[in-house]
């Protein structure tokens, strides 16, 4: 009788715990997929390896950055991804720039 009873407690424990999230499964991207996703297809197409095959720096906003992010960031640094070997004719590397949360892409 005992074993009857223990399953569906066993049961309503589980799913408590995954609705809690203490069994979350989903880990935060790393910083370079969240930059990565943000791009175009064609952009993307640029990458030759891999988006990991890229910088990540934690840099300071300045007149330069600031006409490329979003007008309403206030914050004074932001993590600037540099993807490695995407140059252009026309253009440099691609730059993404992310807000210190990790997670907004700001430019």
């Amino acid at each position: 009788m005992n074993k009857l009873t223990f399953i569906p407690i066993l049961l309503l424990i589980a799913v408590t715990l995954t609705g809690c999230h203490v069994f979350d499964s989903n880990k935060d991207l790393p910083i370079e997929m969240v930059a990565f996703n943000s791009l175009t297809d064609e952009e993307q197409d640029l990458i030759p390896v891999s988006p990991k095959d890229s910088i990540v720096k934690k840099v300071t906003v300045n007149d330069e950055i600031k006409s490329v992010i979003d007008k309403n960031y206030n914050k004074d640094e932001v993590y600037c991804v540099t993807f490695n070997n995407t140059e252009t004719n026309a253009s440099g590397n691609l730059v993404v720039f992310i807000d210190l949360d990790k997670k907004t892409v700001i430019g």
